[in-house]
């Protein structure tokens, strides 16, 4: 087999998801790798890493949301986007700006994280352009569909969500001052856009795709749940920028209750008419990986209750690394895979590396929450980030090697 002709960069061009996938699938590794050698350095001074020009923790924060997990979703829709809303596929000239834009935004903060402001401040100009390229190739499937398909909507409205945490980002770190700019930034991409993102494709694919999968499935998506998912998570974001964390558990015992009543809505039900079915790997690992959301949300709401009554902030960033972890991580292996399989003409199946990676990373999650009561919780944290550099590199150099071949059955894209 003649390698060099089997996997060709150019194939990247062929298609939205090859290119954004490619490029996030890189910094899934190249981010937690720089990560987890922070935290080595910390713990070991020894081993330390070059100052970068922002404090590494708003960067890992800021950039996991914004520049591991952007990419995927951009990939995704713009996709999806045209099949929604029975268009156009959209051409290479929509989606290669935004590959380059985003691309060329990692690499520039990755590199500038080692002690080069400019390039930081390049990055982020980068990665704005790209994110600006994507909306309007978005806004113009939109336009043209006078906007009557919900998740689309939804899932732009996220996308505004997260270019303002980049553009306050940006504010911030020309004015190196207004610290509530950047506190905001790294809430917002990850309440306003990363979360209500993953929402609304959840609320839109999961129910359809176990209907395929499973004979007699009951199709339960109503778009009131959809708006209620925003007006909680709106609500819990809220009171995050106003550091109301005594009164989170408002908004977070409601969506906990919500998510759990949607699990056990969308998990296949059985009777005598329709006897238990083997349930396909693929819909068993987004529904698990969807059950992170009401565990998330109750970590959040006990947290705010036990900070109501004694003033103790207990489980420090567990809360959220269920969420980043926990949900974005599981399904993140879930969701791509089932894509990467279905357009790479492949069979919709979990494959090895992927069940390692989505068992791994559960396990990771674990890890991370944890680690927060740990004696030594950096020496835990440098686990967890190491368990992740593990979880995802057997499974992204399948999907890379994938982006970069021809499809299995021989049709363009």
């Amino acid at each position: 087999m003649n390698l060099s002709r089997e996997l060709n960069p150019q194939r990247l061009a062929d298609a939205p998801h090859r290119l954004l996938f490619f490029v996030g699938a890189f910094n899934v590794l190249a981010m937690m790798a720089w990560w987890t050698a922070w935290l080595i350095g910390q713990h070991w001074p020894a081993l330390a890493l070059p100052q970068p020009p922002i404090p590494a923790g708003w960067a890992h924060a800021l950039m996991m949301p914004l520049q591991v997990l952007a990419p995927f979703m951009f990939g995704f829709l713009l996709t999806v986007f045209p099949r929604w809303m029975n268009q156009p596929a959209l051409s290479r000239w929509h989606y290669l700006p935004v590959g380059l834009g985003l691309f060329g935004g990692q690499m520039l903060m990755l590199v500038g994280l080692s002690g080069f402001p400019h390039l930081v401040h390049l990055g982020a100009v980068f990665s704005i352009a790209g994110w600006v390229a994507s909306m309007a190739a978005l806004l113009g499937v939109l336009w043209r569909e006078q906007g009557r398909t919900w998740h689309a909507l939804s899932a732009f409205a996220a996308l505004a969500m997260g270019l303002l945490a980049w553009l306050l980002f940006a504010a911030w770190l020309h004015a190196q001052s207004h610290l509530l700019w950047m506190f905001a930034a790294i809430k917002i991409a990850v309440f306003g856009f990363a979360l209500p993102v993953f929402l609304t494709v959840c609320h839109r694919m999961l129910p359809f795709f176990a209907s395929v999968v499973i004979p007699g499935y009951r199709i339960w998506r109503p778009l009131w749940l959809l708006a209620a998912w925003w007006l909680l998570v709106f609500a819990h974001l809220l009171l995050e920028l106003m550091h109301g964390y005594s009164l989170l558990w408002i908004a977070d015992l409601p969506m906990a209750a919500l998510a759990a009543v949607t699990l056990w809505q969308w998990w296949p039900k059985h009777s005598a008419a329709q006897p238990r079915q083997p349930m396909p790997g693929l819909l068993s690992v987004l529904l698990v990986g969807f059950a992170w959301l009401p565990i998330a949300f109750s970590l959040f709401a006990v947290q705010s209750l036990v900070f109501a009554i004694s003033g103790e902030f207990v489980l420090g960033r567990g809360p959220v690394h269920a969420i980043t972890i926990g949900f974005f991580g599981s399904l993140l292996v879930a969701m791509v895979t089932r894509v990467t399989q279905g357009h790479s003409g492949q069979p919709l199946q979990m494959t090895a590396v992927a069940w390692f990676a989505f068992v791994t990373i559960g396990c990771v999650a674990v890890i991370r929450i944890l680690a927060e009561a740990a004696a030594d919780g950096l020496l835990w944290q440098i686990v967890a980030g190491a368990g992740w550099l593990l979880a995802f590199t057997p499974w992204v150099l399948r999907s890379m090697r994938i982006y970069l071949s021809p499809r299995a059955d021989g049709r363009p894209g």
